[in-house]
């Protein structure tokens, strides 16, 4: 686990704030961002940096070739606020105190960690904050081999939106045991 990462986690834990990203995930996500050397990252739904610490832990040390960047925001203040400390040494990460829709002015993204605003409420706003080949990962989902995707007996319409949609590729993954992620693909 990244120093940030554990050190996100430990703030997170001292707050009470239990809905920080998992460990799997964040495995997948330092992978993704990895994947695009030089590329935009953000996150929508920092909490305390767990995410975001992940994130940048794929995009290899200061100073890498080429130069990547990572905004993450965050609703809540004092989370934001606590993120913004972890990543101060870093002028590649922003943390950004608002409404997710201010991922807008900072994309397209090549690599997108919808955890929080977004998801739910405007599905097609998120799918247009990625840049052609951008990769969005989606988490806190029960996997289910069903089709379509049950989520406590009934259609997981949210789950169907984004695997059907017409702009994505797109695979539901399990991270882990009782974990499950959608990962799509801008065409």
């Amino acid at each position: 686990m990244p120093l940030r990462a554990q050190q996100a986690r430990a703030a997170a834990q001292a707050a009470g704030f239990a809905w920080s990203c998992s460990d799997p995930t964040g495995r997948l996500l330092a992978t993704l961002a990895a994947a695009k050397p030089g590329g935009r990252v953000g996150e929508s739904g920092t909490g305390y940096g767990v995410g975001a610490a992940w994130l940048h832990s794929g995009m290899g040390p200061a100073g890498a070739v080429p130069v990547g960047t990572l905004v993450t925001v965050e609703r809540d203040p004092e989370r934001a606020r606590s993120a913004a400390a972890l990543f101060a040494d870093d002028a590649r990460v922003r943390v950004l105190s608002g409404d997710w829709r201010l991922l807008a002015d900072h994309g397209p993204f090549d690599v997108l960690f919808c955890d929080g605003g977004g998801k739910r409420d405007d599905p097609d706003a998120v799918v247009d904050l990625l840049a052609p080949g951008g990769v969005l990962v989606l988490d806190d989902l029960t996997p289910t081999d069903d089709w379509p995707p049950l989520y406590e007996g009934q259609v997981d319409t949210l789950r169907v939106r984004y695997l059907t949609h017409p702009a994505l590729v797109a695979v539901p993954l399990a991270v882990a045991a009782a974990e499950g992620v959608v990962v799509a693909v801008r065409r």
